[in-house]
């Protein structure tokens, strides 16, 4: 008993250490999770530019067709 009076705060102190660490460990778990959710998240937004670019892309063209047709008509 004189032993845990004489060393209560190491064993106080270790256990405050040991659960931080627990704490710790959990944010990190936490952490490692949501930054693979957000690489998820952009691979989904890039895709979904890369479609949106695709569309004006082809819209583009054919608007310039479209305009090299008209352009060939006022030139006859």
């Amino acid at each position: 008993m004189d032993v845990l009076r004489e060393f209560w705060t190491l064993f106080a102190g270790g256990f405050a250490v040991v659960v931080w660490l627990v704490r710790l460990e959990a944010r990190g778990v936490s952490n490692a999770a949501e930054i693979k959710r957000l690489w998820k998240q952009r691979k989904e937004d890039m895709e979904a530019a890369k479609h949106s670019r695709d569309k004006s892309d082809r819209r583009l063209d054919e608007i310039g067709q479209d305009i090299k047709e008209i352009l060939k008509g006022m030139a006859k």
